[in-house]
């Protein structure tokens, strides 16, 4: 994982799942990697991750509660 401030650009979106209060984050895909951003900050720090971090964490929120 990565930190930039270049959250500008096209791609972002928020899950279909994302209430209108903000309070969520953005997504993009950008070649092999994801970055995330705080909607509610949206000229604010980026993370970026590797495509396969990524994987692992969706993976992780699918399969339930953490123990």
């Amino acid at each position: 994982m990565t930190s930039s401030k270049s959250a500008s650009g096209e791609g972002w979106f928020k899950s279909s799942r994302s209430s209108d209060n903000a309070n969520c984050v953005e997504v993009r895909f950008v070649g092999g990697a994801v970055d995330v951003r705080d909607t509610k900050d949206r000229t604010g720090p980026v993370l970026a991750f590797d495509g396969g971090s990524w994987a692992g964490f969706v993976a992780a929120l699918k399969s339930g509660p953490a123990r």
